[in-house]
Protein backbone atom coordinates (compact mmCIF):
# COMPACT_ATOMS: atom_id res chain seq x y z
CA UNK A 1 0.00 0.00 0.00
CA UNK A 2 1.35 3.36 -1.70
CA UNK A 3 -0.23 6.61 -2.49
CA UNK A 4 1.52 7.80 -5.78
CA UNK A 5 2.46 11.25 -4.04
CA UNK A 6 4.55 9.31 -1.64
CA UNK A 7 7.19 8.31 -4.48
CA UNK A 8 10.65 9.64 -4.42
CA UNK A 9 11.46 11.99 -7.49
CA UNK A 10 12.75 15.49 -8.30
CA UNK A 11 9.81 17.30 -8.72
CA UNK A 12 8.24 17.19 -4.87
CA UNK A 13 5.85 14.50 -4.52
CA UNK A 14 5.91 11.25 -6.66
CA UNK A 15 3.76 10.76 -9.96
CA UNK A 16 2.94 8.68 -12.84
CA UNK A 17 6.33 8.97 -15.07
CA UNK A 18 8.77 6.78 -14.73
CA UNK A 19 9.02 6.41 -10.93
CA UNK A 20 6.05 4.90 -10.69
CA UNK A 21 7.10 2.35 -12.95
CA UNK A 22 10.19 2.11 -11.17
CA UNK A 23 8.01 0.86 -8.28
CA UNK A 24 6.12 -1.25 -10.04
CA UNK A 25 9.45 -3.47 -10.86
CA UNK A 26 10.38 -3.43 -7.36
CA UNK A 27 6.88 -5.11 -6.85
CA UNK A 28 7.75 -7.44 -9.45
CA UNK A 29 11.00 -8.63 -7.71
CA UNK A 30 9.53 -8.35 -4.81
CA UNK A 31 7.04 -11.46 -5.56
CA UNK A 32 4.22 -9.16 -5.02
CA UNK A 33 0.84 -9.08 -7.12
CA UNK A 34 -1.23 -6.07 -5.77
CA UNK A 35 -0.97 -2.43 -5.00
CA UNK A 36 -3.02 -0.03 -3.44
CA UNK A 37 -2.54 3.28 -4.19
CA UNK A 38 -5.55 5.26 -1.98
CA UNK A 39 -7.89 7.77 -3.92
CA UNK A 40 -6.26 9.32 -6.95
CA UNK A 41 -9.23 12.18 -7.07
CA UNK A 42 -7.44 15.72 -6.87
CA UNK A 43 -7.29 16.85 -3.44
CA UNK A 44 -9.63 19.35 -1.10
CA UNK A 45 -9.11 20.68 2.42
CA UNK A 46 -6.16 19.44 4.18
CA UNK A 47 -4.68 17.94 0.70
CA UNK A 48 -6.45 14.83 1.70
CA UNK A 49 -7.94 12.65 -1.16
CA UNK A 50 -10.83 11.91 0.69
CA UNK A 51 -12.07 15.39 0.83
CA UNK A 52 -11.61 15.47 -3.32
CA UNK A 53 -12.90 18.06 -5.15
CA UNK A 54 -14.20 15.44 -7.70
CA UNK A 55 -15.00 11.70 -7.89
CA UNK A 56 -14.68 11.42 -11.14
CA UNK A 57 -10.93 13.44 -12.33
CA UNK A 58 -7.84 12.93 -11.14
CA UNK A 59 -5.31 14.54 -9.47
CA UNK A 60 -3.04 16.40 -11.67
CA UNK A 61 -0.34 16.87 -9.09
CA UNK A 62 0.30 13.29 -10.11
CA UNK A 63 1.16 14.32 -14.17
CA UNK A 64 4.72 13.30 -14.92
CA UNK A 65 6.73 15.69 -16.38
CA UNK A 66 8.96 13.58 -18.33
CA UNK A 67 6.55 13.42 -21.30
CA UNK A 68 5.76 16.70 -21.36
CA UNK A 69 9.44 17.20 -21.68
CA UNK A 70 9.77 14.60 -24.44
CA UNK A 71 6.70 16.22 -26.29
CA UNK A 72 8.91 19.96 -26.16
CA UNK A 73 6.03 21.12 -24.13
CA UNK A 74 7.90 22.17 -21.10
CA UNK A 75 12.21 22.43 -21.09
CA UNK A 76 15.10 21.27 -18.93
CA UNK A 77 15.28 24.87 -17.97
CA UNK A 78 11.94 25.27 -16.81
CA UNK A 79 11.46 22.22 -14.48
CA UNK A 80 15.43 22.94 -12.94
CA UNK A 81 17.01 23.99 -11.17
CA UNK A 82 14.16 22.71 -8.88
CA UNK A 83 12.83 24.81 -5.70
CA UNK A 84 14.35 22.92 -2.08
CA UNK A 85 11.75 20.25 -2.13
CA UNK A 86 12.49 17.69 0.94
CA UNK A 87 12.83 14.40 0.51
CA UNK A 88 10.71 13.18 2.85
CA UNK A 89 7.43 14.58 2.59
CA UNK A 90 5.75 16.57 -0.13
CA UNK A 91 5.37 20.53 1.28
CA UNK A 92 2.17 20.91 -0.54
CA UNK A 93 2.70 24.26 -0.67
CA UNK A 94 5.70 24.44 -2.42
CA UNK A 95 4.42 21.72 -5.21
CA UNK A 96 0.75 22.79 -6.33
CA UNK A 97 2.18 26.22 -7.03
CA UNK A 98 5.04 24.48 -8.94
CA UNK A 99 3.45 21.60 -10.93
CA UNK A 100 0.40 24.01 -11.89
CA UNK A 101 2.76 26.44 -13.47
CA UNK A 102 4.23 23.81 -15.18
CA UNK A 103 1.22 22.33 -16.70
CA UNK A 104 0.09 26.01 -17.37
CA UNK A 105 3.03 26.05 -19.77
CA UNK A 106 2.60 23.03 -21.29
CA UNK A 107 -0.88 23.68 -22.01
CA UNK A 108 0.03 26.76 -23.53
CA UNK A 109 2.43 25.03 -26.19
CA UNK A 110 -0.03 22.12 -26.63
CA UNK A 111 -2.70 24.12 -27.87
CA UNK A 112 -0.29 26.37 -30.08
CA UNK A 113 -0.43 23.64 -32.89
CA UNK A 114 -3.37 24.48 -34.68
CA UNK A 115 -3.78 20.63 -35.66
CA UNK A 116 -2.01 17.68 -34.32
CA UNK A 117 -2.55 14.04 -33.27
CA UNK A 118 -2.57 15.68 -29.55
CA UNK A 119 -5.20 17.90 -30.26
CA UNK A 120 -7.40 15.12 -31.80
CA UNK A 121 -6.63 13.31 -29.20
CA UNK A 122 -7.11 16.03 -26.39
CA UNK A 123 -10.74 16.81 -28.27
CA UNK A 124 -11.92 12.99 -28.32
CA UNK A 125 -11.11 12.56 -25.07
CA UNK A 126 -12.95 15.73 -23.70
CA UNK A 127 -16.24 14.33 -25.89
CA UNK A 128 -16.48 11.03 -24.50
CA UNK A 129 -15.95 11.98 -21.12
CA UNK A 130 -18.11 15.63 -21.02
CA UNK A 131 -20.29 13.62 -18.77
CA UNK A 132 -18.21 15.15 -16.00
CA UNK A 133 -15.76 16.70 -17.04
CA UNK A 134 -17.89 19.83 -18.12
CA UNK A 135 -18.72 19.85 -14.60
CA UNK A 136 -15.92 19.08 -13.24
CA UNK A 137 -13.92 21.96 -15.33
CA UNK A 138 -16.34 24.56 -14.79
CA UNK A 139 -16.51 24.09 -10.95
CA UNK A 140 -12.80 24.24 -10.78
CA UNK A 141 -12.28 27.55 -13.51
CA UNK A 142 -15.27 29.17 -11.55
CA UNK A 143 -13.61 28.17 -7.92
CA UNK A 144 -10.43 29.71 -9.57
CA UNK A 145 -12.73 32.83 -10.25
CA UNK A 146 -14.08 33.58 -7.23
CA UNK A 147 -10.74 32.98 -4.98
CA UNK A 148 -10.97 29.87 -4.34
CA UNK A 149 -13.78 30.04 -1.38
CA UNK A 150 -16.97 27.83 -1.07
CA UNK A 151 -19.11 27.46 -3.91
CA UNK A 152 -21.92 28.87 -1.94
CA UNK A 153 -20.25 31.88 -1.25
CA UNK A 154 -19.66 32.45 -5.44
CA UNK A 155 -22.12 34.38 -6.97
CA UNK A 156 -25.77 33.39 -6.33
CA UNK A 157 -26.46 32.90 -10.22
CA UNK A 158 -23.36 31.16 -10.56
CA UNK A 159 -23.70 28.68 -7.32
CA UNK A 160 -27.42 27.98 -8.19
CA UNK A 161 -26.43 27.11 -11.54
CA UNK A 162 -28.54 29.91 -13.40
CA UNK A 163 -28.27 28.82 -17.29
CA UNK A 164 -27.49 32.54 -18.62
CA UNK A 165 -24.97 32.80 -15.59
CA UNK A 166 -23.14 29.25 -16.66
CA UNK A 167 -23.40 30.16 -19.92
CA UNK A 168 -21.35 33.25 -19.78
CA UNK A 169 -19.06 32.01 -17.06
CA UNK A 170 -18.26 29.31 -20.13
CA UNK A 171 -17.61 32.33 -22.52
CA UNK A 172 -15.64 34.36 -19.80
CA UNK A 173 -13.65 31.49 -18.62
CA UNK A 174 -13.19 29.77 -21.67
CA UNK A 175 -9.23 29.50 -21.62
CA UNK A 176 -9.16 28.28 -18.22
CA UNK A 177 -11.96 25.38 -18.56
CA UNK A 178 -9.89 23.96 -21.34
CA UNK A 179 -6.68 23.97 -18.92
CA UNK A 180 -8.96 21.77 -16.73
CA UNK A 181 -9.50 19.40 -18.80
CA UNK A 182 -6.60 19.63 -20.44
CA UNK A 183 -5.36 18.33 -17.63
CA UNK A 184 -7.32 15.79 -17.08
CA UNK A 185 -6.81 14.42 -20.22
CA UNK A 186 -2.99 13.91 -19.34
CA UNK A 187 -3.98 11.89 -15.88
CA UNK A 188 -6.14 9.50 -17.66
CA UNK A 189 -3.53 9.00 -20.23
CA UNK A 190 -0.86 8.52 -18.38
CA UNK A 191 -2.85 6.58 -15.75
CA UNK A 192 -3.65 4.60 -18.54
CA UNK A 193 0.10 3.87 -19.53
CA UNK A 194 1.08 3.00 -15.60
CA UNK A 195 -1.64 0.13 -15.10
CA UNK A 196 -1.41 -1.26 -18.47
CA UNK A 197 2.90 -1.49 -17.24
CA UNK A 198 1.38 -2.91 -13.36
CA UNK A 199 -0.81 -5.58 -15.04
CA UNK A 200 1.22 -6.38 -17.83
CA UNK A 201 3.70 -7.54 -14.77
CA UNK A 202 1.58 -9.78 -12.95
CA UNK A 203 0.12 -6.52 -10.40
CA UNK A 204 -3.26 -5.46 -9.93
CA UNK A 205 -4.66 -2.40 -8.90
CA UNK A 206 -6.41 -1.70 -5.67
CA UNK A 207 -8.12 2.03 -5.41
CA UNK A 208 -10.67 3.23 -3.37
CA UNK A 209 -14.45 4.75 -3.58
CA UNK A 210 -14.55 6.95 -0.45
CA UNK A 211 -18.31 6.64 0.70
CA UNK A 212 -18.96 10.39 0.85
CA UNK A 213 -17.40 13.63 -1.66
CA UNK A 214 -16.90 17.15 -0.02
CA UNK A 215 -19.01 19.56 -0.35
CA UNK A 216 -17.02 21.87 -1.77
CA UNK A 217 -16.68 19.05 -5.28
CA UNK A 218 -18.00 19.87 -8.69
CA UNK A 219 -20.51 16.60 -7.41
CA UNK A 220 -22.22 18.45 -4.53
CA UNK A 221 -22.03 21.81 -6.68
CA UNK A 222 -23.64 20.17 -9.97
CA UNK A 223 -25.84 17.77 -8.34
CA UNK A 224 -27.35 19.61 -5.34
CA UNK A 225 -30.88 17.96 -5.60
CA UNK A 226 -29.12 14.91 -4.17
CA UNK A 227 -27.44 15.91 -1.28
CA UNK A 228 -28.91 17.54 2.22
CA UNK A 229 -28.83 21.11 1.45
CA UNK A 230 -30.60 24.17 2.20
CA UNK A 231 -31.87 26.53 0.30
CA UNK A 232 -28.36 28.21 0.37
CA UNK A 233 -26.70 24.90 -0.95
CA UNK A 234 -25.08 24.45 2.98
CA UNK A 235 -25.24 20.88 3.94
CA UNK A 236 -28.22 21.08 6.72
CA UNK A 237 -26.44 17.53 8.34
CA UNK A 238 -23.05 15.95 7.74
CA UNK A 239 -21.26 13.42 7.71
CA UNK A 240 -18.59 11.21 10.65
CA UNK A 241 -18.63 8.83 13.16
CA UNK A 242 -19.75 8.17 16.91
CA UNK A 243 -16.67 8.43 19.55
CA UNK A 244 -14.58 5.43 18.76
CA UNK A 245 -10.93 3.53 18.86
CA UNK A 246 -9.51 6.89 17.35
CA UNK A 247 -10.82 9.97 19.10
CA UNK A 248 -13.27 10.17 22.35
CA UNK A 249 -15.34 12.86 20.69
CA UNK A 250 -16.27 10.69 17.28
CA UNK A 251 -14.95 12.04 13.99
CA UNK A 252 -16.91 14.96 12.31
CA UNK A 253 -15.89 14.99 8.87
CA UNK A 254 -18.29 16.88 7.33
CA UNK A 255 -19.32 15.96 4.24
CA UNK A 256 -23.12 16.46 3.06
CA UNK A 257 -25.23 13.19 3.17
CA UNK A 258 -26.74 11.77 0.79
CA UNK A 259 -30.96 11.82 -0.26
CA UNK A 260 -31.04 8.65 -0.61
CA UNK A 261 -34.55 8.50 -1.55
CA UNK A 262 -33.69 11.02 -4.59
CA UNK A 263 -30.78 8.54 -5.81
CA UNK A 264 -33.05 5.63 -5.92
CA UNK A 265 -35.63 7.86 -8.06
CA UNK A 266 -32.96 6.69 -11.00
CA UNK A 267 -31.82 3.42 -9.76
CA UNK A 268 -28.84 4.69 -8.24
CA UNK A 269 -27.45 6.13 -12.00
CA UNK A 270 -24.99 8.45 -10.00
CA UNK A 271 -23.40 5.58 -8.32
CA UNK A 272 -23.36 2.83 -10.71
CA UNK A 273 -21.43 5.22 -13.33
CA UNK A 274 -18.97 6.25 -10.43
CA UNK A 275 -18.22 2.47 -9.94
CA UNK A 276 -18.35 2.15 -13.52
CA UNK A 277 -15.57 4.93 -13.76
CA UNK A 278 -13.72 3.47 -11.04
CA UNK A 279 -13.55 0.00 -11.81
CA UNK A 280 -12.25 1.52 -15.50
CA UNK A 281 -9.40 3.38 -13.05
CA UNK A 282 -8.33 -0.22 -11.10
CA UNK A 283 -8.93 -3.59 -10.89
CA UNK A 284 -10.16 -3.99 -6.97
CA UNK A 285 -12.19 -0.91 -5.31
CA UNK A 286 -12.11 -0.78 -1.65
CA UNK A 287 -15.30 1.10 -0.45
CA UNK A 288 -14.28 3.03 2.71
CA UNK A 289 -16.61 3.36 5.20
CA UNK A 290 -18.98 0.12 4.15
CA UNK A 291 -21.06 0.13 7.36
CA UNK A 292 -22.53 3.57 6.22
CA UNK A 293 -24.57 1.99 3.43
CA UNK A 294 -26.64 -0.09 5.74
CA UNK A 295 -26.83 2.66 8.61
CA UNK A 296 -24.64 6.09 8.71
CA UNK A 297 -23.94 8.36 11.54
CA UNK A 298 -26.06 11.66 10.71
CA UNK A 299 -24.08 14.68 12.57
CA UNK A 300 -26.73 17.86 12.51
CA UNK A 301 -24.24 21.08 10.63
CA UNK A 302 -24.53 23.00 13.79
CA UNK A 303 -22.55 20.81 15.77
CA UNK A 304 -18.81 21.26 16.19
CA UNK A 305 -17.91 17.48 17.00
CA UNK A 306 -19.41 14.18 16.37
CA UNK A 307 -20.61 13.07 19.58
CA UNK A 308 -24.42 14.25 19.05
CA UNK A 309 -26.11 12.57 16.32
CA UNK A 310 -27.81 9.63 15.18
CA UNK A 311 -27.88 6.42 13.32
CA UNK A 312 -30.07 6.43 10.01
CA UNK A 313 -30.83 3.65 7.69
CA UNK A 314 -28.57 3.29 4.62
CA UNK A 315 -30.12 2.27 0.70
CA UNK A 316 -28.62 -1.25 2.31
CA UNK A 317 -29.30 -3.88 -0.74
CA UNK A 318 -30.91 -1.35 -2.98
CA UNK A 319 -27.94 0.28 -4.38
CA UNK A 320 -25.52 -2.59 -4.81
CA UNK A 321 -28.35 -4.82 -5.97
CA UNK A 322 -28.63 -1.77 -8.52
CA UNK A 323 -24.90 -1.46 -9.40
CA UNK A 324 -24.18 -5.11 -10.21
CA UNK A 325 -27.74 -5.01 -12.29
CA UNK A 326 -25.85 -2.75 -14.55
CA UNK A 327 -21.70 -3.65 -14.15
CA UNK A 328 -22.10 -7.61 -13.20
CA UNK A 329 -20.31 -8.37 -9.85
CA UNK A 330 -18.28 -6.44 -7.98
CA UNK A 331 -14.37 -6.92 -7.56
CA UNK A 332 -15.12 -5.15 -3.69
CA UNK A 333 -13.39 -4.82 -0.96
CA UNK A 334 -15.40 -3.75 2.22
CA UNK A 335 -13.83 -1.27 4.83
CA UNK A 336 -15.83 -2.62 7.49
CA UNK A 337 -13.81 -1.18 10.07
CA UNK A 338 -15.56 0.63 13.64
CA UNK A 339 -19.12 -0.16 15.06
CA UNK A 340 -20.08 -2.89 12.96
CA UNK A 341 -23.92 -4.86 13.23
CA UNK A 342 -25.00 -7.58 12.37
CA UNK A 343 -26.56 -6.25 9.43
CA UNK A 344 -23.42 -4.83 8.47
CA UNK A 345 -21.86 -8.19 8.11
CA UNK A 346 -25.05 -9.78 6.66
CA UNK A 347 -25.22 -6.58 3.48
CA UNK A 348 -21.03 -7.30 3.64
CA UNK A 349 -21.71 -11.02 3.00
CA UNK A 350 -24.58 -10.66 0.37
CA UNK A 351 -22.66 -9.59 -2.38
CA UNK A 352 -19.56 -11.51 -0.83
CA UNK A 353 -17.44 -8.73 -0.21
CA UNK A 354 -14.31 -9.86 1.58
CA UNK A 355 -13.94 -7.81 4.37
CA UNK A 356 -10.63 -6.15 6.49
CA UNK A 357 -8.47 -7.45 9.34
CA UNK A 358 -6.46 -4.94 10.42
CA UNK A 359 -3.17 -6.80 13.25
CA UNK A 360 -2.66 -3.70 14.67
CA UNK A 361 -6.18 -3.58 16.31
CA UNK A 362 -6.12 -7.72 17.25
CA UNK A 363 -3.98 -7.31 20.56
CA UNK A 364 -6.27 -5.22 23.03
CA UNK A 365 -8.61 -7.61 23.46
CA UNK A 366 -6.89 -10.88 23.75
CA UNK A 367 -7.52 -14.06 22.11
CA UNK A 368 -11.59 -13.35 21.80
CA UNK A 369 -10.61 -10.47 19.08
CA UNK A 370 -11.98 -10.83 15.95
CA UNK A 371 -8.89 -9.05 13.97
CA UNK A 372 -6.41 -12.07 15.54
CA UNK A 373 -5.71 -14.45 12.46
CA UNK A 374 -6.91 -17.57 13.88
CA UNK A 375 -10.89 -16.33 13.53
CA UNK A 376 -10.30 -15.06 9.69
CA UNK A 377 -12.48 -16.43 7.05
CA UNK A 378 -10.89 -16.92 3.62
CA UNK A 379 -12.85 -14.29 2.19
CA UNK A 380 -10.87 -11.47 3.84
CA UNK A 381 -8.21 -8.62 3.66
CA UNK A 382 -5.79 -8.30 6.11
CA UNK A 383 -3.43 -5.52 6.59
CA UNK A 384 -0.60 -5.04 9.01
CA UNK A 385 -2.37 -1.25 9.60
CA UNK A 386 -3.83 0.68 6.96
CA UNK A 387 -3.08 4.77 6.45
CA UNK A 388 -5.23 5.53 8.94
CA UNK A 389 -2.68 3.75 11.38
CA UNK A 390 0.32 4.43 12.89
CA UNK A 391 3.17 2.29 11.18
CA UNK A 392 3.39 -1.05 13.11
CA UNK A 393 6.77 0.04 14.60
CA UNK A 394 5.30 3.14 15.72
CA UNK A 395 2.31 1.20 17.02
CA UNK A 396 4.21 -1.17 18.97
CA UNK A 397 6.15 1.55 20.19
CA UNK A 398 3.35 3.51 22.40
CA UNK A 399 1.18 -0.14 22.67
CA UNK A 400 0.17 -1.01 26.44
CA UNK A 401 2.67 -3.27 28.44
CA UNK A 402 -0.33 -5.53 28.07
CA UNK A 403 -0.98 -5.80 24.38
CA UNK A 404 2.86 -6.47 23.29
CA UNK A 405 3.55 -8.98 26.31
CA UNK A 406 0.19 -10.75 24.13
CA UNK A 407 2.05 -9.60 20.84
CA UNK A 408 5.26 -11.36 22.05
CA UNK A 409 3.20 -14.79 22.97
CA UNK A 410 0.97 -14.70 19.84
CA UNK A 411 4.18 -14.40 17.35
CA UNK A 412 6.53 -16.61 19.35
CA UNK A 413 9.71 -13.23 19.08
CA UNK A 414 10.75 -10.57 20.87
CA UNK A 415 9.29 -7.77 19.20
CA UNK A 416 12.52 -6.14 18.01
CA UNK A 417 11.40 -6.52 14.29
CA UNK A 418 7.91 -6.16 15.19
CA UNK A 419 6.96 -4.86 11.57
CA UNK A 420 8.52 -8.31 10.07
CA UNK A 421 6.25 -10.05 12.60
CA UNK A 422 2.77 -8.80 11.76
CA UNK A 423 3.80 -9.18 8.06
CA UNK A 424 4.84 -12.65 8.14
CA UNK A 425 1.35 -13.17 10.70
CA UNK A 426 -0.39 -11.26 7.69
CA UNK A 427 1.15 -13.49 5.23
CA UNK A 428 0.62 -16.82 6.79
CA UNK A 429 -3.12 -16.06 7.52
CA UNK A 430 -5.67 -17.60 5.30
CA UNK A 431 -6.69 -14.67 4.45
CA UNK A 432 -7.38 -14.48 0.13
CA UNK A 433 -5.18 -11.29 0.21
CA UNK A 434 -2.46 -9.12 2.42
CA UNK A 435 -1.30 -5.96 1.81
CA UNK A 436 1.08 -4.35 4.00
CA UNK A 437 1.70 -0.63 3.86
CA UNK A 438 5.19 0.36 2.29
CA UNK A 439 6.15 2.02 5.32
CA UNK A 440 6.64 -1.39 7.39
CA UNK A 441 8.04 -2.60 4.53
CA UNK A 442 11.12 -0.20 5.13
CA UNK A 443 10.44 -0.56 8.81
CA UNK A 444 9.88 3.22 9.83
CA UNK A 445 8.13 4.45 13.00
CA UNK A 446 5.66 7.20 13.90
CA UNK A 447 7.77 9.12 11.08
CA UNK A 448 6.14 7.20 8.63
CA UNK A 449 2.64 7.70 9.61
CA UNK A 450 0.03 9.09 6.50
CA UNK A 451 -2.77 10.70 8.28
CA UNK A 452 -3.86 10.91 11.67
CA UNK A 453 -7.64 10.40 11.76
CA UNK A 454 -9.75 13.32 13.29
CA UNK A 455 -6.89 16.00 12.13
CA UNK A 456 -7.29 18.40 9.34
CA UNK A 457 -3.22 19.46 8.50
CA UNK A 458 0.03 17.75 8.59
CA UNK A 459 -1.32 14.43 6.50
CA UNK A 460 -0.64 12.86 3.36
CA UNK A 461 2.87 14.35 3.10
CA UNK A 462 5.30 10.90 3.83
CA UNK A 463 7.65 10.39 1.07
CA UNK A 464 10.60 7.82 1.12
CA UNK A 465 13.59 7.91 -1.18
CA UNK A 466 15.22 5.02 -2.68
CA UNK A 467 18.08 5.20 -0.38
CA UNK A 468 15.63 4.17 2.61
CA UNK A 469 15.43 0.90 0.41
CA UNK A 470 17.74 -1.64 0.76
CA UNK A 471 18.34 -5.34 -1.20
CA UNK A 472 16.97 -6.87 2.03
CA UNK A 473 13.55 -5.01 1.73
CA UNK A 474 12.66 -7.07 -1.41
CA UNK A 475 14.36 -10.24 -0.72
CA UNK A 476 12.60 -10.33 2.58
CA UNK A 477 9.43 -10.01 0.93
CA UNK A 478 9.76 -12.16 -1.54
CA UNK A 479 10.98 -15.15 0.34
CA UNK A 480 7.68 -14.34 2.86
CA UNK A 481 5.54 -14.33 -0.01
CA UNK A 482 6.70 -17.41 -1.82
CA UNK A 483 6.81 -19.18 1.90
CA UNK A 484 3.20 -19.05 2.42
CA UNK A 485 2.15 -19.42 -1.18
CA UNK A 486 1.02 -15.83 -2.36
CA UNK A 487 3.66 -15.22 -5.07
CA UNK A 488 2.60 -18.06 -7.27
CA UNK A 489 -1.08 -18.44 -7.36
CA UNK A 490 -4.01 -16.71 -7.76
CA UNK A 491 -6.25 -16.72 -4.63
CA UNK A 492 -8.75 -14.16 -5.02
CA UNK A 493 -10.55 -14.50 -8.80
CA UNK A 494 -11.88 -10.90 -10.29
CA UNK A 495 -13.95 -10.62 -12.84
CA UNK A 496 -11.76 -8.43 -15.95
CA UNK A 497 -12.39 -5.03 -16.48
CA UNK A 498 -11.73 -3.21 -20.49
CA UNK A 499 -8.57 -0.86 -19.73
CA UNK A 500 -8.76 1.23 -22.65
CA UNK A 501 -6.48 4.20 -23.59
CA UNK A 502 -8.81 6.74 -22.40
CA UNK A 503 -10.17 5.90 -18.64
CA UNK A 504 -13.48 7.43 -17.71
Amino acid sequence: MLHPTSLPGPYGCGDFGDVSLHFIEWLVVAGQKVWQVLPLEPTGYGNSPYMSLSASAGNPLLIGFEELLAKSWLTQAEVAPLPDFPTNKVDFQQVIPYRLQRLRIAAERCFSQKKSRDIDDFEKFCAEQNGWLEDYSLFKALNDHFGDVEWTKWDRACAQRKPEALTSARKELESEIRFWKFTQWLFFQQWARVKKYANERGIKIVGDIPIFVAHHSADVWSRQELFSLDENGKPTVVAGVPPDYFSRTGQRWGNPLYRWDKMEEDKYRWWVERFRRTLWLVDIARIDHFRGFDAYWEIPASEKTAVRGRWVPGPKEKLFKAVEKKLGKLPIIAEDLGLITPEVIKLRDTFEFPGMKVLQFAFAAGPESGFLPHHYEHNSVVYTGTHDNDTTRGWFNTATERERAFVHKYVCADGNNIHWDLIRLALKSVADLAIVPFQDVLGLGTEGRMNFPGTALGNWEWRFSWSQVHSEHALKMYESTALFGRTSTERLELPAYPAGKHLP
